[in-house]
């Protein structure tokens, strides 16, 4: 009987193909061998591949806005809080910030008005700012507080503020006290005190608008901001006092967007819807 020399041949051949096949499957698709001629192309392509491969990725993460990259490199959005009730003071054995709810005795022994005592409008304006659409979409640049005392610092846009009265009040006198707060574990000052006056870190190509309600000139905030060039920078200045009006040399125009009296609050919810509006963020 003759052995099938033949058949068993092709049995191995077909076998090293499989075996071959397999090897493949499990290389990366770097240590693949490709013809030189591949391999010059790819060079010379591979900056454009991973700029394919990043807006892939980028369009499908999730819950995240995408906004084209240069939508907002024309103009961005700056807040100014000014005349901010931030005081601090040594209350018994620690020291506070002073509130018109728990240190109205206090304040009236030293002869203060407890009624120009009240941070809660600066606390839900920091808030209306940093949860809106235009921050999350990228067009905030920075948001600027200046106290009744005249002290001014800065406010990262991608700073998470407390929500509670109590921490935001215990994180205010730690940066009254030390001049800064840092992120947890990168160092990076996300408040910050600084060096009067706000102008010097104002863009030279913006426009500084105030709000007031002794103001003369009635608009509508969102026919405003549509008149406004598109590459120029928009300062807005609000008071976050709880009584008075804000009067600074440095503001171009004063504006009035409603007949009756609002918070702060209220107010810069009015200016970012407008932006948004103007800009189509959703």
């Amino acid at each position: 009987m003759v052995r099938p020399y033949k058949v068993t041949g092709q049995k191995r051949k077909k076998k090293e193909k499989y075996d071959r096949e397999e090897e493949y499957e499990q290389l990366d698709d770097n240590d693949i061998p490709q013809s030189p001629k591949k391999a010059k192309t790819e060079g010379l392509e591979g900056s454009e591949l991973d700029k394919e491969k990043a807006e892939q990725v980028i369009d499908e993460m999730p819950r995240i806005p995408i906004v084209p990259t240069d939508m907002f490199k024309k103009s961005r959005d700056i807040f100014i809080l000014e005349r901010a009730s931030l005081e601090i003071s040594k209350v018994g054995k620690s020291y506070q910030l002073l509130s018109s709810d728990e240190h109205a005795n206090y304040l009236m022994k030293n002869k203060r008005k407890p009624a120009e005592h009240c941070f809660s409008g600066l606390f839900e304006a920091i808030q209306t700012i940093l949860d809106s659409r235009v921050n999350k979409s990228g067009r905030l640049k920075a948001s600027y507080v200046r106290t009744q005392q005249g002290i001014l610092f800065q406010i990262k846009p991608h700073a998470r503020m407390p929500r509670t009265y109590k921490r935001f009040s215990g994180l205010m006198v730690q940066l009254l006290q030390k001049l800064h707060i840092t992120a947890a574990g990168k160092g990076e000052k996300l408040l910050r005190v600084i060096k009067n006056p706000v102008t010097q870190y104002l863009p030279i190509n913006s426009r500084k608008i105030g709000f007031s309600h002794s103001s003369e000139k009635l608009v509508d905030m969102y026919d405003y901001v549509s008149t406004v060039d598109n590459g120029m920078d928009l300062v807005f200045v609000v008071g976050a006092m709880a009584h008075g009006k804000i009067d600074k040399d440095y503001v171009e125009d004063y504006l009035l967007i409603s007949e009756f009296p609002m918070s702060a609050a209220y107010c810069i919810s009015i200016i970012t819807t407008a932006v948004e509006l103007q800009w189509k963020i959703l």
